[in-house]
């Protein structure tokens, strides 16, 4: 009996992995679940999904894995949606940016029965220079050679992490195990701080005497720096993961701010030895962070405990033999 999968948010991160995992027709049955009904009918169209449902509740009452491709503040109202239907030991795997605040609300909100994840996903170095003009296009392999933080409470079944890291490997990328306060730090210096960065660039020059003028000059260069903050509900989602994980990020603006002082006070001291240093350390930097990037060889999780694959316990056998744990 193929593997109940329900995705609830059909955007790209959602679709994309949809498009990942649907072709084992015979092995999994993915449900897909949006508030926006077009967004069903698009990644059932494309195949990322085989079914869709736009109940909430009922889309995930028969699932065995969940996995939330929604924004942070939509997460606690959809575990308050869900938490009469989850089946017993289902694996929810949670997508969002933000962990410490959205694991308290699994504690506070889910049954003890249901089995929490929490990956921060990464695309792909091979759609970096793409995402621009994607358009939030679902692709199958945009996590292909990237990485997964991986975070969950204590206790939670074995069974269950090596299910989220499965699914990872499967969408041909890797996991790196860390705690739900390491992985917010680390996102808020890779991803929240580029995009503050983005909306502070656009805010010091759009509303500037001289934007007229200089907008019609402004190309790649200003392109590429404001492409991390994007257009649609962007500003509340923001808003929202930089208020939970505000700390980190309050520390990441101080540090940008440091270096920005630094180049200022080089020109106003017209040193421009110092100026040229810290543009060759930067240079230096993105080098070496790409060359990484490109090879894609951050190894794989080492197992310390001996479970059966994906392939074999999820799509070779009944998932009630999967876990042992007992109704709290």
């Amino acid at each position: 009996m193929p593997v109940q999968i329900t995705i609830i948010g059909l955007g790209q991160v959602g679709a994309s992995i949809g498009l990942a995992l649907s072709k084992n027709t015979e092995k999994v049955f993915i449900t897909g679940h949006d508030k926006e009904y077009g967004a069903e009918q698009s990644a059932k169209k494309l195949g990322a999904v085989h079914a869709t449902n736009h109940n909430l509740p009922s889309s995930v009452e028969n699932a065995d894995i969940i996995i939330l491709a929604i924004p942070v503040h939509q997460i606690r109202q959809t575990f308050e949606h869900i938490k009469q239907d989850v089946k017993k030991d289902v694996v929810l795997i949670d997508l969002s940016l933000v962990k410490s605040e959205v694991s308290k609300w699994v504690k506070e909100i889910l049954p003890a029965y249901c089995h929490y994840v929490g990956l921060v996903p990464s695309i792909g170095v091979n759609y970096f220079d793409k995402m621009p003009t994607l358009q939030n296009q679902p692709q199958p392999d945009l996590f292909s050679k990237s990485i997964f933080l991986l975070s969950t409470h204590a206790g939670t079944p074995g069974e269950a992490i090596k299910l989220a890291t499965d699914l990872v490997n499967l969408l041909g990328a890797s996991v790196v195990l860390t705690d739900f306060v390491e992985s917010d730090g680390l996102v808020a210096s890779a991803y929240l701080l580029p995009q503050l960065l983005s909306a502070s660039l656009l805010n010091a020059t759009i509303e500037q005497a001289g934007w007229q003028e200089a907008q019609k000059i402004a190309s790649a260069e200003y392109f590429g720096a404001v492409s991390a903050f994007t257009e649609g509900d962007h500003a509340e989602a923001l808003t929202s993961l930089s208020f939970q994980n505000r700390e980190n990020l309050i520390r990441a603006l101080e540090r940008v701010i440091y270096s920005l002082v630094e180049f200022r006070d080089d020109l106003e001291n017209k040193d421009e030895t110092s100026f040229t240093e810290n543009l060759k350390v930067a240079q230096q930097g993105r080098t070496a962070w790409l060359d990484e990037k490109i090879k894609g060889e951050w190894g794989v999780l080492e197992e310390k405990i001996e479970k059966t694959s994906i392939i074999e316990s999820l799509f070779g056998s009944a998932m009630s033999k999967r876990f042992k744990s007992k109704d709290k």
